[in-house]
């Protein structure tokens, strides 16, 4: 910490305009050197990024990256700059890169984003190659099925078809139950979301296994969604994070910095409160109080009590 803000310091009495007589090392060097911040959104992980009908990124995980981006402008001493801000305009620029979950990882070690603003989970398998930020969500997988299917839990899955989205950890929980041996079903990849919730429409899939508050975001705003619904106890739980470089330490001080600041100025809480429990701008509302662990890890983080 005590480097990353010794850093910021000599950024803020530097001269302005990418404070050229600083050196800069890692992800803040990049981002310094191009102009812009990569951050990598996701188009159907409601309410956490996806686009709106303008086909904008917008959610809880896009307005926490744009939080951490006006910190990392603030930091170079530059305005942050919105996509489509004037070509004249001098600043840090936001360019969001469409990623899906196969490859979301991939493109943050390779620099192809700065940010993967989606619904990752923070595993000790993917911290072995990227880095992440504070947990800012709560989740665990459970079932999508039809609502007629008679399947009320992985119990009832015996024979069955399961699709999942590819590369994601709620696949790797649904083969592990399956390769127990007490049980024998099969589990199919789909590229997405979207494709995967298309498989279990069109009765290739007896289920889909996903992230609880994923599933309840689409059967919430799927024109055919009631014909669905949640079922099953949790078969993993999912700590969501923003997804970053791995050993960058000033970078990685930066975003935790971000997120005490988002915590202590009430920001974070409110962001979930816009996203989790208030209208959508499709008008659904999920309705889905912070739940006490949560609250407590914001709390840390330095939320007023």
């Amino acid at each position: 910490m005590k480097r990353f803000l010794l850093v910021v310091a000599l950024l803020l009495t530097s001269a302005p305009s990418w404070a050229q007589d600083v050196v800069l090392t890692g992800t803040l060097k990049t981002i310094n050197d191009r102009g812009t911040i990569l951050l990598g959104v996701r188009e159907a992980s409601l309410p956490f990024s996806f686009l709106n009908k303008a086909r904008q990124p917008i959610g809880f995980s896009v307005d926490i990256c744009h939080n951490i981006a006006t910190d990392v402008a603030q930091a170079l001493n530059v305005d942050l700059l919105e996509p489509d801000a004037p070509a004249w305009q001098k600043g840090l620029r936001i360019i969001y890169v469409p990623v899906a979950s196969d490859e979301r990882l991939q493109k943050v070690i390779s620099g192809a984003v700065d940010l993967e603003c989606g619904s990752t989970t923070a595993t000790d398998a993917r911290a072995k190659t990227v880095a992440f930020s504070p947990v800012f969500f709560l989740a665990g997988t459970k079932l999508m099925v039809r609502t007629t299917s008679g399947i009320a839990s992985y119990r009832d899955l015996a024979g069955k078809t399961v699709v999942a989205s590819a590369g994601t950890t709620n696949g790797e929980a649904m083969r592990r139950l399956a390769s127990r041996g007490t049980l024998s079903f099969n589990v199919v990849d789909a590229p997405d979301l979207p494709a995967a919730y298309d498989v279990l429409d069109t009765g290739k899939a007896d289920a889909f296994a996903s992230d609880d508050i994923l599933l309840s975001g689409m059967i919430a705003t799927r024109p055919d969604g009631k014909q669905f619904h949640v079922v099953g106890e949790f078969l993993s739980y999912e700590p969501y994070a923003i997804m970053l470089r791995k050993d960058d330490p000033d970078f990685a001080d930066l975003v935790k910095h971000s997120f005490e600041r988002m915590a202590s100025e009430g920001t974070l809480h409110g962001l979930y409160n816009r996203w989790l429990t208030s209208g959508l701008p499709t008008g659904e509302n999920l309705d889905l109080p912070m739940s006490a662990h949560l609250a407590e890890m914001y709390r840390l983080l330095g939320e007023p009590d």
